[in-house]
């Protein structure tokens, strides 16, 4: 195997692909898909679907296999060299993209198929797809001419570049802080984070205790530790991230105001006021004022709540923490200890039941309850020791595949996300390609031969990510382009992955979840009811801060200008919406990858939008049971396995024999 790029019979070979594989593969790979394009659009093929999948598909993927491994591994396991490679190849994939995408002669045979007499009698799935690709090309410039064209070109590969430098600058930025305590300064602070930071500092060579930015080692500092100075201290530098208050190398100020330039250039290039406008395009909302009006109505809805949760928590700060001026580093501290005064309980105290060994377990044996599959370790090279693979079957039927890569390190991007590795495909060969993916967390890894522990919140994270999975492995849709998450309207591509955390809320679901790390004795259900008395604790403050985001995302892609504006705007949206307003250095923008390096721009209302959708199928949940396998089979048949194969108000529709009402959120989230 001389490039384990090219050999694409099966699972990428991760544990053997090298940075000096990169370029020659890309090359090799684009110069077949660059054949295969002027085969395609060639008289040889017809203007008939099949033709051109079995010429065109093939080669595409074949390329979108082999640089998905490569981007992938830029994610987990980046260094300089892997690094320089897939920066110096970037350009040329999204260079061959945006010209497939604008190709006319291509264009024209998608056009034939769609008004030919053949269409007609084209399953529902591929009407779907046919209908995306359509819409795809005209979104991807394939109606511009001339100058036009050209620019629009440039402009795809200038954002590129720009998304790929936003997110190293994040990662850069947050591995490059590197913080060295006493153990006096730690006052407060949980045994397992204190071990994992003297580890950290003990493997650099150094006495005391390592803290960094990454979110296991900051966060239980902010909220456990008593010691005033060193909270501020770290809020300032996970705030300023990224920033013009931080290192010149890191700051992505100029690169967010590129970014929106080229956006708003984008858009009227296409013939649309603004970016927001082209993103709602193959969305479920149709404009973006019906997205501002959503969102504002969320807000006025739960500001009473927040500023209910606010008052109480800025009397408690005062009266029994001694902090007279609550700041932005005090929150989290804040809340916790008030979270402990009013339910008894604290996250700490939950912790040591949540092992990743048992919550894995309980999961696929919720996976297996309700959507009739199990799931089996499996084999295939990896990135890392650390990451597993698995297998779903139906049956003796194999279904999908996943690698699950669940630790925090160094060179990993900060977050939890779900990627492809491919889709379910009937392929023009003959045989039908099982779904693959990447389900990717940061949380503690195991320390002193015990389990991972996991708080509650990475539980529903996991959970979160395992809903993306599934939607993406459970499809029964055969046409690439709308199988699983393919095709699936942005703002709804959430439902499945919010779903799934209900789960982390029920007490049947919970008992098989949880085993003491020392005694192995199952979650207590005194403690599971302080738990639940205390879930909606402060949801007034995190609803709006999830509208602050999504509300300053659609102002600065629907605002002329909004890039000499862009603090102005991030303050402007605060005074309207948020309860407590943080400090001035505040540079939350600065490391916002979702809307700049992630595919969300002008869609992170997506998160509360899909909420809606997916509060209200939970709710047919509550109506039998939470385990249920009939309901469970009607989700699954509705949702999971019709991915993008329909409008996502068409599954929903199926499932819940009506359109989704916003009751079912505000009652979850006792805003009711």
């Amino acid at each position: 195997m001389s490039n384990p790029l090219l050999a694409l019979d099966g699972l990428p070979h991760f544990a053997a692909i090298r940075p000096e594989h990169v370029g020659p593969a890309v090359t090799q790979l684009l110069a077949e898909a660059d054949a295969a394009l002027e085969r395609a659009t060639s008289d040889e093929v017809p203007a008939d679907y099949d033709a051109l999948s079995a010429v065109l598909d093939v080669a595409t993927e074949r390329l979108g296999a082999a640089w998905g491994a490569v981007a992938h591994l830029n994610h987990v396991a980046d260094n300089p060299e892997l690094r320089a490679a897939y920066n110096e190849s970037l350009p040329k994939v999204t260079e061959f993209h945006t010209r497939l995408g604008a190709d006319e002669r291509l264009y024209a045979k998608y056009k034939a198929i769609a008004h030919g007499p053949a269409a007609a009698k084209l399953s529902p799935a591929r009407k779907q797809a046919l209908s995306n690709a359509m819409r795809d090309f005209v979104l991807s410039g394939a109606e511009l001419q001339g100058a036009a064209r050209e620019r629009y070109a440039q402009i795809q590969e200038r954002q590129a570049a720009l998304s790929q430098s936003f997110s190293e600058h994040v990662m850069d930025a947050t591995d490059s802080f590197a913080l060295y305590v006493t153990e006096d300064q730690l006052a407060g602070v949980p045994a397992d984070a204190k071990e994992a930071a003297r580890t950290a500092a003990e493997a650099d060579g150094k006495p005391g205790y390592k803290l960094t930015l990454h979110f296991p080692s900051y966060f239980p500092v902010m909220q456990y530790g008593e010691n005033r100075a060193l909270r501020e201290q770290l809020y300032t530098a996970y705030a300023t991230r990224a920033s013009d208050l931080g290192k010149p190398e890191h700051d992505n100020s100029a690169i967010m105001r590129e970014l929106l330039q080229l956006r708003h250039e984008e858009s009227q290039l296409l013939g649309y006021r603004n970016f927001a406008e082209v993103s709602m395009v193959p969305k479920m909302a149709d404009s973006p004022q019906q997205v501002t009006d959503f969102l504002r109505d969320l807000s006025r809805r739960a500001r009473p709540y927040a500023e209910k949760d606010l008052a109480e928590l800025r009397e408690f700060a005062r009266s029994e923490l001694g902090l007279a001026d609550l700041q932005s580093w005090d929150i989290p501290f804040a809340s916790e200890k008030l979270k402990e005064a009013r339910y008894a309980f604290s996250d700490q105290e939950v912790k040591p039941y949540f092992t990743e060994t048992k919550v894995l377990s309980g999961l696929f044996r919720i996976i297996e309850t309700l959507f009739e599959v199990s799931i089996r370790p499996d084999t295939a090279e990896v990135w890392h020791p650390s990451v597993r693979f698995f297998r779903i079957e139906r049956g003796p039927q194999l279904v999908g595949q996943f690698y699950l890569d669940p630790y925090a390190r160094t060179g990993k991007r900060p977050g939890a996300w779900m990627d492809d590795v491919r889709g379910r495909w009937a392929r023009p060969e003959g045989h039908t390609q099982t779904p693959v993916a990447h389900l990717v967390c940061n949380f503690t890894p195991p320390a002193d031969g015990k389990p991972a522990l996991l708080t509650h919140d990475e539980v529903t994270t996991l959970f979160h990510e395992f809903g993306h999975g599934l939607h993406h492995m459970l499809t029964q849709v055969n046409d690439v382009g709308v199988a699983g998450i393919s095709g699936v309207e942005w703002d709804a591509v959430e439902l499945p992955s919010q779903f799934m955390e209900n789960f982390c809320w029920e007490w049947d679901v919970l008992k098989h979840l949880t085993a003491h790390v020392d005694t192995g004795e199952p979650l207590p259900r005194t403690l599971y009811d302080k738990m639940l008395a205390a879930k909606n604790f402060q949801s007034g403050l995190q609803t709006l801060r999830q509208i602050e985001f999504s509300l300053f995302d659609i102002r600065i892609h629907a605002e002329q200008g909004s890039e000499d504006r862009i603090q102005q705007i991030a303050d402007e949206v605060r005074a309207e919406v948020a309860v407590f307003t943080p400090p001035a250095f505040n540079r939350f923008q600065h490391s916002f990858s979702h809307i700049f390096a992630g595919g969300y721009a002008a869609g992170y209302y997506s998160y509360k939008w899909a909420e809606v959708l997916s509060a209200d199928v939970w709710s047919a949940f509550e109506e039998t049971s939470a385990l249920d396998p009939e309901t469970g089979r009607r989700y699954r048949e509705a949702i999971l396995e019709a991915g993008g194969s329909r409008p996502a108000m068409e599954s929903f529709k199926a499932f819940r024999g009506r359109e989704p009402r916003i009751d079912a959120l505000l009652r979850h989230q006792g805003m009711a």
